[in-house]
């Protein structure tokens, strides 16, 4: 039996969408024996929701206050003690999941595997080299833990029928004081998430000004859609880092996704090569865009917003 820890990814009272796609992943070992490991201050209400989880066999509470707020130097020599016995240590490959698992990998002394987006076999996985431009096959070492990130845009999530015990851990793994958590800044927004919405509304440095990006916000609102942005948008200073999508932003799948002035560089095509449908607005109608898109339309993005937007009602 290959045993599996999963380590799931939630704000304190939410299950993110990232962990049930994981366990999608980890349903391609065979023999897996998936365990759930819920890290927070107060975990029974995300640990009941990772409980209802497909495939899962168990789920494992470990409550701390110096859980709550989820610092990858206080988590990972947590889940470095919980590993113990453990095959396979996986995380989403979203924000936390880059930011906590590499520690793991460090702490546990094996290299990480990033961005799993197959598995070939028990320690055989496919992942994207070169801002996805190619896949490569690569094998880890089977007599040492596989530390790894998934990549969550290319997973389902799974089922949510079942009823797994939850059992609580105590984890004595001394917890750094060297690391605190002093500010937390974000945009506070109505709008689905952006690494979890259906329909993302998608700008780029064609929007010219802060103000223009406006019409991004505007479209999305209609949809009922979250908001991304190209590098190049976020480094113009029209909207903040947090929703950049793309090889050093965030990796998404959405059902559908408008590019509005986006060029298609590849760095950017990599966040969104998963999406459902892509629809592309540029006035340059060899764009790169127009490759990956599933709908294009070329025209000055100024005229055909206002008209979009109103059609909508």
């Amino acid at each position: 039996m290959a045993k599996v820890l999963l380590i799931a990814e939630h704000d304190g009272e939410t299950l993110n969408p990232s962990t049930a796609k994981c366990v999608s992943c980890a349903t391609g070992i065979d023999g897996a024996s998936i365990d759930i490991a819920v890290l927070a201050e107060s975990a029974s209400d995300v640990a009941a929701a990772a409980a209802k989880l497909d495939s899962v066999s168990r789920v494992i509470s470990v409550e701390d206050p110096a859980n709550a707020s989820g610092l990858a130097a206080v988590l990972a020599p947590q889940i470095a003690a919980l590993a113990d016995g453990y095959d396979y240590v996986f995380g989403p490959s979203t924000t936390f999941g880059r930011d906590l698992m590499p520690r793991v990998a460090g702490l546990l002394g094996v290299n990480q595997i990033s961005d799993i987006m197959s598995v070939e076999a028990n320690h055989t996985f496919k992942r994207p080299i070169y801002a996805g431009n190619a896949v490569v096959t690569v094998e880890a070492p089977a007599d040492q833990p596989v530390v790894a990130t998934v990549r969550v845009a290319s997973y389902q999530a799974t089922g949510s029928g079942n009823s797994a015990p939850v059992e609580t851990a105590d984890v004595n793994a001394g917890i750094p004081d060297h690391t605190r958590l002093v500010e937390v800044r974000s945009g506070q927004s109505d709008r689905p998430d952006l690494q979890t919405a259906a329909r993302v509304v998608a700008g780029g440095r064609a929007l010219g000004s802060e103000e223009s990006f406006e019409l991004i916000f505007q479209l999305a609102d209609k949809l009922g859609a979250g908001v991304g942005a190209t590098r190049a948008a976020v480094d113009a200073g029209y909207v903040a880092n947090d929703l950049q999508v793309g090889q050093t932003g965030k990796i998404i799948a959405p059902e559908l996704y408008f590019a509005i002035g986006i060029s298609g560089a590849i760095q950017h095509v990599t966040g969104i090569k998963d999406a459902g449908t892509i629809v592309a607005i540029n006035k340059d109608e060899e764009a790169p865009i127009f490759e990956v898109a599933d709908i294009g339309l070329v025209g000055d993005l100024f005229n055909i917003m206002p008209e979009l937007i109103e059609a909508l009602g």
